[in-house]
Order: structure tokens, then sequence, then C-alpha cells
């Protein structure tokens, strides 16, 4: 079962960002899945079930919107090469 969010925007908007209603709407999905993802509130497997892709292309376009595949901090990565 899947539900629908419902967002109202200005008929305009598409025209403006230069892209089809159809265009805007995915990036808008793109966007919110992408944000969820970054703030750790939608591992990458729900993030890419919302856009309707699989895991690793949406891994792959992160880039796209200034967000990196892995978060890690320095102490985590350190960690993570002592244990490799």
């Amino acid at each position: 079962m899947s539900l629908q969010l419902k967002i109202d925007y200005p008929a305009t908007l598409p025209d403006a960002l230069q892209k089809t209603r159809e265009q805007f709407e995915q990036e808008a999905k793109w966007a919110m899945a992408v944000k969820l993802f970054e703030m750790k509130r939608l591992s990458s497997g729900m993030a890419a079930e919302l856009v309707g892709t699989d895991r690793v292309s949406f891994l792959l376009n992160l880039h796209h919107y200034g967000v990196s595949m892995i978060d890690l901090t320095e102490d985590e990565l350190l960690t993570d090469l002592e244990n490799a």
C-alpha cells in the first residue's frame, strides 16, 4: 500500500525553473528523498523507493544535490580503517 502526499505550488513555478510539470514534481521528490537521507531519517533503500529507483542509482545521483554517499566522521573513518 502506498500513500500520496499533495503539495500545492504556483502553476508558474515549473516554467520559472524551465521544467515541465512532470520534471518539476520528480525533482521535488528527489530533493525530499535526498534531504531525508542526508538527515539520516531515511535509509538509502527507502529513499530510492520514494523516488522510484534502485538503491545504487539513488546513491550515484546524490552528488547532483551536493550530498555524499558516505557521511563518516574522521573518528568513524579511522576506526573503519583500523578494522579493515
